[in-house]
């Protein structure tokens, strides 16, 4: 059994990189593998808004994520991509005088160094984007 970390550079509309990424992880616990930590980085954070709002036809992939947390993956988007492009959680919202935030609660902000730290432990790690 091998541990995996996954990093996502892709947003997850308009490029294959986010659903693949997604598609990967599953097929790892479906191995029976450890998946440590999905890190989100630059146009892969825009993955983690709670605001993706596709049409009932489309692949909402905001709901395959969660599904992914809920079986105990870490979701972390990197706090300074997230931040340039709009996907805040609730208190860097009200530090920034926003209105709201919209990280999905599935996910958590996190710095290089949470990932460099699950990196160093995994087996594989492979990037999508």
């Amino acid at each position: 059994m091998s541990r995996f970390v996954i990093f996502v550079n892709g947003p997850a509309y308009g490029s294959q990189h986010a659903y693949s990424a997604l598609r990967f992880a599953e097929a790892v616990l479906a191995q029976g593998h450890q998946l440590a930590q999905v890190f989100f980085y630059q146009d892969g954070v825009h993955n983690a808004s709670s605001l993706l709002s596709p049409a009932s036809d489309e692949f909402a992939i905001n709901k395959q994520w969660r599904a992914l947390h809920q079986q105990g993956v870490a979701l972390v988007c990197c706090a300074s991509a997230a931040l340039r492009r709009g996907v805040v959680d609730a208190e860097a919202a009200q530090d920034l005088d926003q209105v709201a935030g919209n990280l999905d609660p599935a996910f958590t902000l996190g710095g290089l160094g949470e990932y460099v730290t699950a990196a160093a432990t995994a087996d594989r790690v492979v990037q999508f984007g």
